[in-house]
């Protein structure tokens, strides 16, 4: 890979990882609910396992999307079922306190899985193989794969902290409640463009 293709690359990376997304709404609602160590296993399955995704995406399961495109629209399904269930967990979620006592943040496996449901991830994915490793050769699929890990771990720490530092002031109940709610709603929102192409 070039030096001006791997500079693109970053540029492409950076533009889509720290916007916002499934994968950030959801890190700065545990930053917020849990804080920043409680929040490691997810942060860490986000930023490690969108960039897992990509090795076997770029390196040969995109032709299975090619050879059967009904397999992209059960993927799709799948995605917004799974996430208008996600968005309802953090609608329901308590207080700051309940949250320490009870509830979970996702888990690094949990985080990681996610990647494979996430409509958002998969353009992104898709996207970046297409334009940095259109063959599909193996170290172009790794250049890629590397990039969105560097910048994927810096954007996930960024998101999970700005949620980390608005902690204290979401310890009124009822602000975490409408910031949850909130951030619901935009989870749910971020949906309406893979409905409409449902």
């Amino acid at each position: 890979m070039t030096h001006d293709l791997l500079l693109a690359l970053a540029g492409f990376a950076a533009a889509t990882l720290f916007t916002p997304g499934p994968n950030n709404l959801m890190l700065v609602t545990s930053g917020a609910n849990f804080g920043l160590r409680r929040s490691m296993p997810h942060l860490s399955g986000v930023a490690l396992g969108f960039p897992l995704m990509i090795l076997p995406v770029g390196l040969g399961a995109m032709r299975a999307f090619e050879a059967f495109p009904p397999l992209y629209t059960i993927l799709k399904a799948a995605a917004v079922v799974y996430m208008l269930y996600l968005a309802w967990k953090i609608a329901t979620a308590g207080a700051v306190g309940q949250a320490d006592a009870g509830a979970q943040p996702l888990s690094f496996v949990q985080a990681a899985a996610f990647q494979w449901v996430n409509p958002k991830g998969w353009s992104m994915a898709l996207g970046a193989i297409t334009l940095y490793a259109p063959g599909h050769d193996v170290a172009g699929v790794l250049w890629i794969a590397v990039t969105f890990l560097a910048l994927g771990t810096l954007s996930a720490l960024t998101w999970t902290g700005f949620g980390t530092g608005i902690r204290r002031w979401l310890a009124d109940p009822v602000r975490l409640t409408w910031f949850n709610r909130g951030m619901a709603l935009l989870l749910v929102a971020a949906m309406v463009p893979v409905l409409g192409a449902l």
